[in-house]
């Protein structure tokens, strides 16, 4: 049956795959159903036009006086404005592309000037790199509000440099609320950066209004899968840090003896910059800037909340949270199932009934030990999830816990596989892979 919140996300904007069919190892196809844009999202049609109508003019950037150069210098730059217009960058904040959410954090962990203090709730991409200069871990509690305690009574304790939090969960999709987190942080002299890696895709964020000093998020989570990344931030630690990849482009003058860097962003953007997946990028923020961020949260929200319920119901599901108080969370449901390993749930909805889930402990490890959990399934709602995706996913799981999967699985080096495999995985006429998968 089709729903408003169906109605409503054809209206919103279609993405690469929507009418994908896949094989299913019993024999047939089934229409994809993709529960997996938490990891990466399809290319939204407004992107993939983008990246056609560039390729003809694709050419190296900033140096080249050719037409096609010129063309791409232009795309290139001009990106800069879709991203800051996107994310209501402040007039001191810089944009500088990346490759990826990773790429843009581990840049800024090269220029944080002291401490970083983050929670043990956090993707390893903001946990890791901010052992370089001194990480201090807040371990979350049960509430939002006594975590957000916990933090200032770090924050007052010592001083820190940077507060780095993320936006919403990748395991639970719970938000966090950025805007008071930003004036914790700055009441107690520290700067904020948020990993809107998961926020982005879902909700519009306004760096000014939230007086938010640093945001990472990445291309492929974001409609855009071309291999760019942004960091927008202010410009004073960018520029006095030393360049994050040095090469043409970040200079102004090189010598034998000295080398007079660039200021940010050239600064951290050596060597020939991935012009197509910035130029996607840019695409993909000007597509999602244009559709009202109320519909697209009733879109999201009215999904989110038929599959919670669905899945509640089903005997044996519990589903994750982190807080009891938290208010407000993105379309990530993540969920275990008595009796059976995540991994093998997954490789059953794959293989019987064409349903792509995530399994595993996402990146997050410190978070599912905290959850006392190894492991867990992840259903993540984008703009080409729609009710009858949700609907086939509950029906799945039901099935599965009354009767039993229809095929074997097996465990081959830590990954669970139906066996045998039916499913063609190499190229062929009607369909199938466009690549050999190992």
């Amino acid at each position: 049956m089709t729903t408003v919140a169906d109605q409503t996300c054809t209206a919103l904007a279609r993405v690469s795959g929507d009418d994908l069919r896949v094989p299913l190892v019993q024999g047939g196809t089934a229409e994809y159903a993709n529960f997996d844009y938490a990891a990466s999202a399809p290319a939204l049609a407004a992107v993939t036009d983008r990246i056609a109508q560039l390729l003809p003019y694709y050419a190296s950037v900033h140096r080249g006086a050719g037409y096609a150069s010129r063309i791409s210098t232009e795309c290139y730059e001009s990106a800069r404005d879709s991203v800051r217009e996107f994310v209501g960058a402040a007039d001191d904040q810089v944009v500088v592309f990346t490759r990826n959410t990773t790429d843009a954090l581990s840049l800024l962990s090269t220029c944080v000037p002291g401490d970083t203090v983050v929670l043990d709730t956090e993707h390893h991409a903001n946990f890791l790199p901010w052992l370089r200069n001194g990480r201090r871990v807040v371990p979350a509690a049960d509430t939002l509000d006594e975590t957000i305690g916990r933090i200032v009574a770090e924050l007052c304790a010592k001083p820190a440099a940077l507060l780095a939090i993320t936006g919403a969960s990748n395991v639970t999709g719970e938000v966090l609320p950025i805007e008071r987190l930003a004036r914790v942080a700055h009441d107690c002299g520290a700067r904020i950066l948020v990993d809107a890696a998961q926020l982005a895709p879902h909700r519009r964020i306004d760096l000014r209004a939230a007086g938010v000093d640093y945001l990472a998020f990445s291309g492929h989570k974001l409609y855009a899968p071309f291999g760019a990344g942004v960091l927008v931030g202010r410009r004073d630690w960018l520029d006095q840090a030393d360049p994050y990849l040095p090469g043409g482009g970040a200079v102004v003058e090189v010598g034998v003896e000295t080398t007079k860097w660039a200021c940010a962003p050239q600064r951290h953007e050596g060597g020939s910059p991935n012009v197509l997946g910035v130029a996607a990028l840019a695409a993909a923020c000007e597509a999602l800037a244009a559709i009202d961020p109320e519909a697209l949260a009733a879109h999201e929200h009215l999904l989110a909340e038929r599959l919670r319920t669905g899945l509640s119901a089903v005997p044996g599901v519990s589903l994750l949270r982190v807080w009891s108080d938290s208010p407000d969370s993105v379309g990530i449901v993540a969920f275990t199932l008595d009796g059976f390993e995540p991994g093998h749930v997954a490789a059953y909805l794959s293989a019987e009934h064409g349903i792509g889930v995530r399994d595993g402990r996402f990146c997050a490890h410190p978070l599912l030990a905290r959850l006392g959990i190894d492991g867990a399934l992840r259903a993540s709602i984008g703009l080409g999830t729609d009710s009858a995706d949700v609907d086939r996913l509950i029906e799945a799981i039901t099935t599965l816990v009354a009767t039993g999967p229809d095929w074997n699985y097996a465990r081959t080096d830590g990954h669970w596989n139906p066996t045998p495999e039916t499913r063609p995985l190499t190229p062929g006429p009607e369909g199938a892979a466009p690549c050999t998968i190992a």
